[in-house]
């Protein structure tokens, strides 16, 4: 304990520098929401696994490394994406090497849409801003009893501020692109992302976190990414947000997405988690408005010893809206996953029509999947039903392929694709969909050469070095 608290100091020392730097270029009101974030994660520390939310993920590994800020990495003057990036031509990017803004620029933006960094927002240098960010930053997902948020709230340097104007159309998609090039030293990055729906306005979104071995032949460096985005969409907006976690097999991985909804509004989220050495992911869909609709999907495809716990919440807080939810796992090896899917319906929020499902496809003997589905009611006028399921691949599915010429992996590999599938099939970007596609195929295949399997699988966010 002694040692984790003194890792927890090197966060309190990091913030009071920063708050020294940012004295007098940041506004008053943030300022004081800092102190209060960065108080709450001394009042609540790390989570541990006494904590119910926190029963089946340890973050010790995480509490007791001793993490520096990233550094603008001095020996990469850029960073090029690889073949299986190529979906991203044609998109509007905007990126970050680690955490900090990189060299993509958005491209032919729509008028009524901006795309910028926040930082530049917080310190006055994009003007007409302020009002916007005041009114939604740190207001909806909340460090009050989120000690990673809390964290990110106080620490938080740089990320996107995007702002979609009222009934403006963004045909392509908007990609948020955060790279991590580790140092010689464990790093952490806290990317904060503020996004804005005007009424009636119709966007996508894809946010990518990827990271790239920098070590040039020594032994890798675990590096920690703790993100935040907060989406708000107004009356009768239609948004769809994906978000993608590829980190590399030393990174630990934390991402809460919150999402506020006004009225009559469709929100449509799709949580893809393919890396990482451990793995928290959150979505939290707040439904604050009558006939507000949500669909949450999600897809976690691991093995090795990675671990990914989804953690999910559906808050009908008005009356007439619905939601539909699906999660699904494929886990090998000696991976672990969690699935905690919570809907809440409030006491007024009558004719809520509501439905969840978490499918686990489980490859080896030696992965495991903890799924916990909950309904909490209030209300009782509603329609909502959710279930979970465990099992293997089915034995009569692969002997039907193996009988029309298939071989074995063959035949497997085809089930398992077929059930991820499911989840990619929502994707409505195509490009994006065939690399995903691509990216399990891949999977499979080295599966198929060594039961090891695991993250060291080509994927859709290798990077590569640009001298």
């Amino acid at each position: 304990m002694t040692a984790v608290q003194d890792k927890q100091d090197i966060y309190f020392e990091r913030f009071t520098a920063l708050a020294r730097e940012r004295a007098g270029h940041e506004p008053s009101w943030l300022g004081e929401i800092r102190r209060a974030a960065i108080d709450r994660f001394g009042d609540l520390g790390f989570p541990t696994t006494h904590h119910e939310e926190w029963r089946f993920t340890n973050v010790t590994p995480i509490a007791r490394t001793l993490f520096v800020p990233a550094k603008a990495p001095s020996e990469f003057l850029s960073v090029r994406l690889s073949d299986g990036m190529a979906w991203l031509k044609g998109c509007h990017v905007l990126a970050f090497l680690n955490g900090r803004k990189g060299e993509l620029e958005p491209d032919g933006m729509p008028s009524g849409v901006s795309v910028g960094n926040l930082a530049q927002a917080l310190s006055g240098t994009l003007p007409s801003t302020d009002p916007a960010v005041e009114a939604h930053l740190a207001r909806h997902a909340g460090y009050e009893d989120h000690a990673f948020v809390a964290l990110n709230t106080g620490l938080f340097e740089d990320g996107a501020l995007i702002q979609v104007a009222p009934n403006a159309v963004v045909n392509q998609p908007i990609v948020l692109l955060f790279a991590t090039i580790p140092g010689a030293e464990s790093t952490l990055t806290h990317p904060r992302n503020l996004v804005l729906v005007g009424a009636g306005a119709q966007a996508s979104f894809i946010e990518i976190h990827v990271g790239f071995d920098g070590s040039r032949g020594k032994s890798p460096v675990i590096y920690f990414t703790n993100a935040v985005t907060e989406v708000v969409a107004g009356e009768n907006a239609i948004v769809d947000y994906t978000r993608i976690q590829d980190e590399t097999d030393h990174g630990f991985h934390v991402g809460i997405l919150q999402v506020e909804q006004g009225r009559s509004s469709s929100v449509t989220t799709h949580s893809i988690a393919l890396g990482g050495r451990l793995d928290r992911e959150e979505v939290r869909a707040v439904l604050n408005g009558e006939g507000a609709e949500a669909l949450l999907h999600g897809l976690y495809v691991i093995g090795g010893h990675q671990h990914v716990d989804n953690h999910t919440l559906i808050d009908h807080a008005k009356p007439h809206c619905s939601s539909r939810e699906v999660y699904k796992g494929v886990l090998d090896g000696h991976a672990a996953g969690v699935f905690n899917g919570k809907i809440a319906v409030r006491k007024d929020a009558q004719k809520t029509d509501s439905k969840q499902s978490n499918k686990n496809l489980l490859l080896s003997e030696d992965a495991t999947i903890n799924t916990k589905p909950q309904l909490e009611i209030y209300a009782d006028d509603v329609k909502c039903t959710h279930g979970a399921t465990i099992g293997q691949i089915d034995p009569e599915a692969v002997f039907y392929l193996r009988s029309r010429g298939l071989g074995l992996e063959e035949a497997r590999n085809l089930l398992i694709r077929a059930f991820a599938d499911d989840i990619l099939d929502r994707i409505k970007f195509e490009p994006l969909r065939s690399g995903l596609r691509e990216a399990l195929r891949s999977r499979m295949e080295l599966r198929q050469k060594s039961q090891a399997g695991g993250n060291g699988a080509p994927s859709i966010s290798t990077m590569e070095e640009v001298g």
